[in-house]
Parts: C-alpha cells; sequence; structure tokens
C-alpha cells in the first residue's frame, strides 16, 4: 500500500521517523499492518532525508513500514498532476547509489519510461528497485519496452496518464495488454470510473491488480485540511484538489477501498482481500511471508465485522 500521508502529516513535509510513525497509527486504523511511506517530487535532499527515515524504521522494527515509495520527481511534466514543476527531472546514472541505498526493505520508484533509457531502467531492475510506471505520456511502443528491460507494475492505472486512443494504446493499452506486471487501482468512484475499471479487470488477471489508496493527511481528519502543494480536502472521504480542481490524492482508507471493491466493482469480498493483500505482497516479492494466513507467514491480521469495518489489527502478532 502507498500511502503520502495520514494522521494529519505528509511525509514530504516532514521526512522522518515520527512522520512514519504518525501514518503507520493512523492508517493501522483501517487495517493497514504494511505500507510504503510515499514521497512524491522533490529536491535530493528531501529523497535522501525519506530514504535514511524509513531505513531508521526499519532498523528499530517500527510496526508497518516496509519500504519506500519514491513517486517522482523523473516525471512527464504534461502529467505531472500537483507534483512541483521545479523538482521534475531526468534519471541519470548519477543517482543510481542514492535510489538503491535502503537496506532490508523494498523500494518502489514511479518514473515515466520516457524520462529515461531502457538501459538505465535495466540498471535499476538488476539492483532490486521495483519500477513503476506512472505520471507518463508513453505511447505504446515506449512503454511495451520499458515492461521489457524491468518496469513492474503500474502507479494508480489510468490516472495521470496518456489514454486509450484509437491509433496510439498508449501506456494505458500497454498496462491492461501485458500479463506480467501489476497494476495499482484507486477504486474511490471518482478518480476512476467503476466501468473502467471493471473494463480492466476484463483484460487481465485478477492477480495482476492492487488496492492502493494513494491517501493524503485527510484520512483521518473530519474537518478541511491541506493535502499537499496547496490542495485541500473539504472532510475525511472528500477528494483532495487544488485551485484549478487537479486532483492530488485522497482520503481513502484500505478498508473503504475493500469495500468499494466489493460495492462498485461487484468483487467476491475473498478477491477484493487479496488485492489489498496477497497481490500487492506478490508485486513487492513479499508473497512468501505476508498477504495469506499460513505457517511460516507474519502474523499481520485485520479483523472486520459484518459491515467490513476494522475492529482490530495484528502486526507481528501484537494487537493494536
Amino acid at each position: 500500500m502507498q500511502v503520502n500521508g495520514g494522521g494529519g502529516v505528509l511525509f514530504n513535509d516532514d521526512p522522518s521517523l515520527e512522520s512514519i510513525r504518525a501514518i503507520g497509527a493512523a492508517h493501522r486504523r483501517f487495517g493497514t499492518t504494511g505500507f510504503l511511506p510515499t514521497l512524491i517530487s522533490d529536491d535530493l535532499d528531501t529523497i535522501g532525508q525519506a530514504i535514511a527515515a524509513v531505513q531508521a524504521s526499519l532498523d528499530a522494527r517500527l510496526p508497518g513500514p516496509i519500504g519506500i515509495h519514491i513517486e517522482g520527481p523523473f516525471l512527464n511534466w504534461a502529467r505531472r498532476g500537483v507534483h512541483d514543476p521545479k523538482h521534475l527531472r531526468r534519471l541519470d546514472k548519477g543517482l543510481i547509489s542514492l535510489l538503491c541505498s535502503l537496506r532490508g526493505g523494498r523500494t518502489v520508484l514511479t518514473l515515466a519510461p520516457e524520462m529515461t533509457t531502457t538501459g538505465m531502467i535495466a540498471q535499476l531492475a538488476a539492483s532490486g528497485i521495483l519500477i513503476s510506471a506512472g505520471h507518463s505520456d508513453a505511447n505504446f511502443a515506449q512503454t511495451s519496452a520499458a515492461i521489457a528491460h524491468g518496469v513492474r507494475g503500474f502507479t494508480h492505472l489510468f490516472n495521470a496518464m496518456a489514454p486509450l486512443a484509437p491509433r496510439e494504446p498508449g501506456i494505458v493499452g500497454a498496462a491492461l495488454y501485458d500479463a506480467s506486471t501489476w497494476c495499482g487501482i484507486i477504486v474511490d468512484g471518482h478518480h476512476v470510473d467503476p466501468v473502467m475499471l471493471k473494463l480492466a479487470l476484463r483484460c487481465k488477471r485478477h492477480d495482476r491488480f492492487m488496492l492502493v489508496t494513494d491517501a493524503m493527511p485527510p484520512v483521518v481528519r473530519l474537518s478541511p485540511v491541506s493535502c499537499c502543494r496547496g490542495a485541500r480536502s473539504t472532510s475525511r472521504t472528500a477528494l483532495c484538489r487544488d485551485e484549478n480542481g487537479t486532483l492530488a490524492g485522497t482520503g481513502l482508507d484500505m478498508a473503504t477501498a475493500v469495500r468499494n471493491a466489493v460495492s462498485l466493482l461487484g468483487l467476491e469480498l475473498a478477491e477484493a482481500a487479496r488485492m489489498a493483500s496477497e497481490y500487492p505482497a506478490a508485486f513487492l516479492g513479499l508473497e512468501g511471508e505476508l498477504g495469506r494466513i499460513a505457517a511460516g507467514y507474519r502474523a499481520n491480521l485485520a479483523l472486520l465485522d459484518d459491515d467490513l469495518h476494522v475492529s482490530r489489527t495484528w502486526i507481528e502478532g501484537v494487537a493494536s
């Protein structure tokens, strides 16, 4: 699960151990027992601070964090959303050591394939970085080449991407055509029309889709609150938008995402639950220890009531 913030904290504004602790506590209330603190496009010093904070959380065995998601700054300006354009840049070899510096956790990097080379993608993938394509105007050929060289998934499918077109399938077409890659989807009824998500689910196996929240600080707030980069939300469940109406994340929590997958997409509860647990674990290469209730797996559990609201969680066997 990717979370940009929670508990009133935006990770970019405070890339620290305490920030991660607050984000984890906020989302644990909604059934999240493992997450990737997400840093949106920023300067290199802030990226380094964020990686160091996640490293500290892993070294301290803080409940919840299992790595970091670095979303940008290697994004297409035209598909940047609310990412600050002054931070956007191409990905070059000089940044490899920084991006690969996390030890003992997973690093997911969202980039636009057209903002680097296939050689760079291959080098990062060989170094253990899990590459997700997003905020991109890449065409079908560019995206397919990036997949062949190591792109493993797609960040919030449909959002901040060149759309399907009759003579250019584009990045969305490549994501749905390729059977091996994973797609993160935001099921809030607003970011993507449910019909589009139903069509996507017909294109490839369900075990290649992951529920993501794209959650911002409003996830636990009941009053208007700043999301990021000047964007605001009017309540915990409302969308985050900037002054131009551009979407800037959600107040969506994972339990609500599971409920929405059932009510909006018509999925069986068991399948919706797997999209929030087993399938993301597989994307992260952690399918042998997370995402299932089985002998030898970590005891990361969420107990839901009959209305699918979280009543209790366990992380590494320790109850909340």
